[in-house]
């Protein structure tokens, strides 16, 4: 008992205590599963602060959740297989939980609510603030919850917020900011403007709040990312460049670097403006998806490979340490060896850093689905020939490296055996036998790299940038 505390008081007090205890007990526990690209990742620590906000707790591996939120992806027909497998292992694993199937899948596809009655809840890419509030309903009220509201030709960009003290092991180094949302495009094998929508810009207001927030947490590098990036701030009369200066000069930010970008969607007088910012790094992923003109254009792509080729030379005069990473579809409807053989050559004459080599899906609703598909056998066939391609201009551009000396931002330590960083044209950098007495994560050093292997380099550190 306190000093001058009556026992009426004491009794209170210890009332309320145990009526806190069982509250915080009684909170709920929540689970979240991500496929596909760092949009859902991005949305789905969105939706884990919405829920956060709503009382909710995220559930350790060992426990039991009572909701689980499995955001979806439906660029391929695997990434269907993959979200419709965990909602069927999840209900077995855990029949009394909630199960919320959210994202592009239900989106493109609301008919499959009709065959998924494992999930409890089922939405789209919409509104995904609701969710907990939805949660709720269908713990309470034990009942099914459908809601996939529709696209319309003005939608809004929904902004969501998320605490990276929520995300696991908190603290990154980098972060991913979702700037757009939706596509204007229409590729001919391409889902996702159904998925998505139309083209929406995160306003540049609540931009500028996110980037120094997130500085203010202790972030050191921005990856701007979203569905068509290329297409942002058409409404507010700005353009990419400008949300990549936003960024660059916010206070504590020293490092800026942009997703994938369609490559029609950048004119010279951008790339020059991009090469005055020091915080820029040099990374450009322009999504090929073939270097043949004739996919190209039946897959109703805005360029050329001559154009896309002379893009990469230009921006090697702006930049000449730039590296450039690429998506490459093979199998697509009618690519013929002749064709194919085009794109492998073309590949190599451009010299990527790194391929991300997928096979075509066929996905219901676009005009692709209807072409002529090319055999399941020859797809892999070709896949394969493409990977190993794209290994050896991994290793070529890897080796080339070897005594520069770069910027790197670790990242994470293994075991104080190795420090993890990037350069900031991405490279994976790793400096053995870590001696320093402070921790290196977080931290910007000049490293001279003195060996390269399949996927990083290996330096020793110079100076503290």
């Amino acid at each position: 008992m306190k000093q001058g505390e009556s026992s009426l008081k004491v009794t209170e007090r210890l009332q309320q205590n145990a009526e806190e205890v069982i509250t915080i007990n009684c909170k709920y526990k929540a689970r979240y599963v991500t496929f596909g690209c760092k949009v859902n990742q991005y949305e789905t620590r969105c939706i884990e602060t919405a829920f956060s906000e709503k009382g909710f707790v995220t559930a350790s591996p060992e426990e039991v959740p009572d909701v689980i939120v499995i955001n979806s992806c439906t660029v391929t027909g695997y990434g269907d297989s993959k979200s419709l497998y965990a909602v069927r292992k999840l209900r077995r694993d855990f029949p009394d939980s909630v199960i919320v199937l959210t994202g592009c899948l239900p989106q493109a596809a609301p008919e499959i609510q009709a065959e998924l009655p494992e999930a409890d809840i089922i939405t789209g890419t919409k509104e995904r603030k609701r969710i907990p509030e939805l949660a709720e309903a269908a713990l309470k009220e034990r009942r099914r919850i459908v809601e996939i509201p529709e696209y319309g030709g003005s939608d809004d960009f929904e902004v969501m917020e998320y605490r990276s003290e929520l995300s696991e092991g908190g603290g990154h180094t980098r972060a991913f900011v979702k700037i757009q949302d939706g596509c204007n495009c229409f590729c001919s094998y391409c889902i996702i403007p159904y998925a998505r929508g139309r083209c929406r810009s995160k306003p540049p207001e609540v931009l500028r709040e996110e980037a120094r927030r997130i500085a203010a947490e202790g972030c050191r590098e921005i990856v701007l990312t979203g569905i068509n990036i290329a297409f942002y701030g058409s409404e507010y009369g700005l353009r990419l460049v400008d949300a990549v200066e936003m960024c660059c000069r916010t206070e504590g930010i020293d490092r800026v670097r942009l997703g994938s970008i369609e490559p029609e969607m950048l004119p010279e007088e951008d790339i020059r403006r991009l090469s005055e910012l020091p915080e820029f790094c040099p990374q450009f992923h322009l999504s090929l998806q073939s270097g043949c003109g004739r996919t190209l254009k039946a897959m109703r792509r805005r360029y050329t490979p001559e154009e896309y080729y002379s893009l990469t030379r230009l921006i090697l005069r702006y930049f000449p340490e730039a590296a450039f990473t690429t998506d490459i579809m093979v199998g697509f409807p009618g690519e013929t060896e002749e064709d194919f053989a085009e794109s492998l050559a073309f590949a190599e004459k451009v010299g990527f850093a790194k391929i991300h080599v997928f096979q075509y899906s066929p996905r219901k609703g676009t005009s692709a689905a209807d072409m002529e598909q090319v055999p399941e056998s020859v797809k892999k066939e070709r896949a394969d020939r493409m990977k190993a391609l794209a290994a050896e201009l991994r290793r070529r551009y890897l080796e080339k490296q070897v005594g520069k000396t770069v910027p790197v931002l670790f990242e994470r330590e293994d075991s104080g055996e190795y420090g993890h960083g990037y350069a900031p044209d991405m490279t994976l950098v790793k400096i053995p036998g870590k001696k320093e007495k402070k921790s290196l994560r977080n931290s910007i050093f000049y490293v001279t790299i003195e060996e390269s292997s399949f996927d990083h380099c290996t330096g020793r550190i110079i100076t503290e940038l």
